[in-house]
């Protein structure tokens, strides 16, 4: 009985237990969700008030500017009117969020006659839309060849979601390109449907539905410069018969007018500029030849070539019956020839001249050693790899392949088996200069967050120049070695004060359902192998407005190829919360106080989360 007994009051101490715990944190709830305590303001960013300030309450506009100017090194700004511009749109904007309404005429005439204050000026520097950490405006010089720009890059553009089973659509194409993508992939068949124009655009051999290439190819036409005039290229993946293939020719000119860009030979010896190619639409795909046989009776590969992207998936699928061949998919997934064009139909050679008329960067022969592959040829080409074969490529090649990318333009695609539509590292690609890294744009992940933090840089347009020691040939004819950079020669110095804006763009209980979050922020780098590191700063409990005021240092050997990595993470006892994230061109980083917005898992930016940072990157002698 007494253990009966003693078992009982030890399980109602328990339950007393776990209420008073509860009742702890609803308490803790009730006093702590609706905290709008702010940290006192990190000491680096006083002091800069108070030296700009004349150690006054308030900063006025003439010093102001010279803060600005001499402390951000803003060229831009360099009379009064400017900055009354951007300070006056500041104040506005921040009254129009308030929850206290005042006249934006009486905010002005405050600001004109006393300045700013220490808050208002902190606040002034959180606000991305005029501080942000990278210049919104093309600067890369654009009057190279193509061949010296990497390029925004999408794989199997029109799917919605994963390579099988999923619905092809121009909703994919249209956000790529409203994102700034500039390669667009179209894999072209033939199709029986009256709803598909003769031509669908569909994943060859899978489940994926099919889509009208009309429907794609107006949507190309409408959102092609919605985000950037710079050219859009198609690269096709042609499974077309000559009849096909003419009428694709006549629906492209006819869709797309004179934005369809059409050289004058078929044989460039160097590709012309983006500059020279605004708001031009450019088709990129191996030229049919005059008589090649049946698509239905294929002979052999040739000694030394590979299938292509479509052809490692199987024989075609009907539109409405498809019959997977899985088994030999992951040995046959390193397609490398992935442009087809072939029929025994010799009644349709116009057709045929007049699609080939339209091909103005022509896929090149991907047969025999990767020696042979990577030859630099009199005439200018592009050559797709998948993956693994770059991989490959990049051990025993590596020289070849920058040569290669010097003139000629390499286009890399994710591996047969990733399914699910997940990306490689980009940087496999980046390193050897290859200009088109191809990728599902669908696949959300670290890698694509990389791709769009390299793409951020140049404002934004999709296409950023590459280093010059990816273009040009060192002395003694050597080329760039990722595997051996040079010595360090710049120290990238980075300071997290401060986070914003999580209140306004997540619910109370979205961290903690009991207390605030306790945030931590993640700096690290990403480059070439000899740069890559990570920090953290310390996590900050209890509170929407955290306060780090924490300093990084990071040595450089190739700054012109590292991206800087930020997450915001959420300390808890299992798995930590997602806060936000950004990935930024560290060549292009503006020094001095930055604001620094975060974006989603997917990339989209956050209304209001931002971070407070410095950057500062220091050369070595």
């Amino acid at each position: 009985m007494k253990t009966e007994k003693n078992r009982g009051s030890a399980s109602k101490g328990k339950v007393r237990k776990k209420m008073e715990t509860y009742i702890i944190k609803v308490l803790n709830f009730l006093t702590k969700k609706g905290e709008v305590y702010k940290a006192e303001p990190p000491l680096d960013l006083k002091e800069a008030f108070s030296k700009f300030a004349g150690g006054e309450n308030q900063m006025k506009k003439d010093q102001l500017l010279r803060f600005m100017v001499e402390h951000q090194g803003e060229n831009n700004i360099s009379t009064m009117e400017d900055l009354d511009k951007i300070v006056e749109k500041f104040l506005q904007l921040r009254n129009s969020c308030s929850s206290t309404k005042t006249s934006s005429t009486r905010i002005v005439d405050v600001y004109r006659k006393q300045g700013l204050s220490l808050n208002d000026f902190i606040d002034f520097l959180i606000l991305d839309d005029f501080n942000g950490p990278l210049k919104d405006k093309v600067h890369h010089d654009m009057n190279a060849p193509l061949s010296h720009y990497f390029m925004y890059t999408g794989h199997n553009s029109y799917l919605t979601g994963n390579q099988l089973t999923s619905e092809s659509s121009d909703e994919p194409i249209i956000e790529a390109l409203k994102q700034g993508v500039r390669v667009i992939e179209l894999d072209l068949w033939p199709s029986k449907s009256s709803n598909n124009d003769g031509i669908k655009v569909v994943h060859g051999r899978t489940f994926t539905t099919p889509v009208p290439v009309s429907k794609c190819l107006q949507s190309i036409k409408d959102y092609a410069f919605h985000k950037s005039d710079y050219p859009v290229i198609l690269t096709l993946e042609d499974h077309l018969t000559p009849k096909h293939q003419d009428k694709f020719a006549k629906m492209a000119t006819e869709i797309f007018g004179e934005m369809l860009y059409c050289p004058e030979t078929d044989c460039l010896t160097e590709f012309p500029s983006p500059e020279s190619l605004k708001k031009r639409i450019i088709i990129s795909t191996k030229p049919p030849k005059e008589y090649q046989q049946s698509d239905s009776i294929r002979k052999p590969m040739p000694n030394g070539s590979e299938p292509s992207e479509e052809e490692s998936w199987g024989p075609e699928l009907p539109d409405s019956v498809a019959k997977l061949k899985t088994e030999d998919r992951q040995n046959s997934s390193d397609e490398d020839q992935e442009d087809i064009n072939t029929s025994d139909n010799k009644s349709n050679q116009q057709g045929v001249r007049q699609y080939k008329h339209l091909i103005a960067i022509h896929g090149g022969k991907s047969k025999g050693s990767m020696k042979n592959r990577l030859k630099d040829d009199v005439k200018v080409r592009r050559l797709s790899l998948s993956e693994k074969k770059l991989k490959s490529a990049s051990e025993s090649h590596g020289a070849d392949l920058i040569r290669f990318t010097q003139r000629n333009i390499l286009r890399v695609f994710p591996k047969g088996e990733r399914v699910k539509s997940t990306n490689f590292r980009p940087y496999i690609g980046w390193l050897y200069g290859v200009q088109m890294v191809a990728f599902n744009m669908q696949g959300h992940g670290k890698s694509l967050r990389l791709m769009q933090g390299m793409f951020r840089a140049n404002g934004g347009c999709g296409y950023v120049k590459k280093p010059e020691f990816l273009i040009r040939t060192l002395p003694h004819e050597e080329v760039f070695d990722p595997k051996k950079p040079p010595s360090r020669k710049q120290i990238l110095k980075v300071k997290v004060y401060k986070g914003d804006g999580w209140r306004l763009d997540f619910s109370p209980t979205h961290f903690d359902r009991f207390s605030p979050p306790d945030f931590y922020t993640k700096v690290s780098i990403v480059g070439v192998p000899a740069d890559c590191a990570k920090n953290k700063t310390r996590v900050k409990t209890d509170t929407w407005y955290p306060v780090w005021d924490e300093e990084f240092e990071f040595k450089l050997r190739v700054p012109e190829l590292a991206l800087l990595r930020i997450e915001v993470k959420d300390k808890d006892k299992g798995k930590d919360d997602f806060a936000g994230q950004t990935c930024l061109p560290l060549s292009e980083l503006r020094h001095g106080f930055r604001s620094v917005p975060l974006y989603d898992r997917k990339g989209k930016k956050y209304k209001s989360v931002t971070l407070l940072m410095r950057f500062k990157l220091e050369t070595l002698n």
